[in-house]
């Protein structure tokens, strides 16, 4: 049979959720496909030769995976205080490049999702008692909140790591949701990039969630975690995975040959309670992938 192609808006709204999951996959592809297909037009153009592009991409690439690793390692909260950043400037800051390649309404309603993720994390730090800094946005990047203080064994830790991608999947459900009901292409573009970038967060390799997640299993369960993620990494070819790779391979040799004493003696019933909500989760949001016909990009 002859499928009847979709609305212009729809396709360009789906267009632009491509682009998102492409971006995190493969910056190179970030950019919307009508604004690829005008890129021929502009090649007379000074500057736009194709190998100045590919060099910027290039240095875009590896300028998110240094701030990425800047933020794992609390210099952006130095930064933060010095410049006097403030959630809300890094907030606008992240719409206007987002908006730059997907659109003003996307741009604004994928950074509250974002937004919505650190809430997550803010609230369970602060029923745990852990101070810490305000969020602070890294376009292409996502966001962080540099915690101030320590969390008194791997259970609390894993508390406030899935804080943050189960209040960004409640969210992300609810936009799709509301998108379905409202035949909304760009809600339910919205909540499905949501839904993969809080997926992506619970690869359990450290600095993502889910590495802190996995945290609370035994040493066996960190190393199966970590091969998995090179496996996504291998597949996936994504210069931002390759940089928490190698983040989290630091990490695992850190914790395991200086282990912090009495910190990853969690009691049996919580590890269980954890995996159930790790799963379950985890469970959740690919199934989810599923509505509408949506999977990740393939490596190319």
């Amino acid at each position: 049979p002859v499928s009847t192609p979709p609305p212009l808006d729809e396709r360009k709204h789906r267009e632009n959720l491509q682009a998102v999951l492409a971006g995190l996959m493969h910056p190179e592809d970030a950019a919307p496909a009508e604004k690829r297909a005008s890129g021929s037009a502009r090649q007379a153009a000074p500057g736009a030769h194709p190998s100045h592009r590919g060099r910027n991409t290039a240095l875009g690439a590896l300028a998110a995976g240094a701030l990425f690793l800047f933020g794992k390692f609390k210099l952006l909260t130095l930064l933060a205080g010095v410049f006097k950043l403030k959630t809300l400037a890094t907030m606008l800051l992240s719409i206007a490049v987002y908006a730059t390649q997907w659109g003003w309404p996307f741009a604004a309603g994928f950074v509250l999702l974002i937004l919505v993720h650190e809430a997550g994390h803010a609230v369970v730090l602060r029923r745990e008692g852990i101070p810490a800094g305000a969020p602070v946005f890294i376009p292409f990047v996502g966001a962080f909140i540099a915690m101030r203080g320590r969390p008194r064994d791997a259970y609390v830790e894993a508390k406030v790591a899935l804080g943050g991608p189960l209040a960004g999947s409640i969210a992300a459900w609810l936009t799709l949701a509301v998108g379905a009901i409202l035949a909304s292409p760009l809600l339910v573009a919205i909540g499905h990039a949501g839904v993969f970038l809080n997926l992506f967060n619970l690869i359990p390799v450290s600095p993502l969630d889910g590495g802190r997640i996995a945290g609370v299993f035994t040493r066996p369960f960190w190393i199966v975690g970590y091969l998995f993620g090179l496996a996504v990494t291998v597949l996936t070819r994504s210069p931002i995975l390759i940089i928490v790779m190698l983040v989290g391979l630091v990490t695992l040799w850190q914790r395991t040959r200086n282990p912090v004493p009495g910190y990853d003696q969690v009691p049996r019933a919580q590890r269980l309670a954890m995996g159930l909500w790790y799963v379950a989760l985890v469970v959740g949001l690919a199934m989810t992938l599923e509505v509408g016909g949506l999977r990740p990009p393939a490596a190319s």
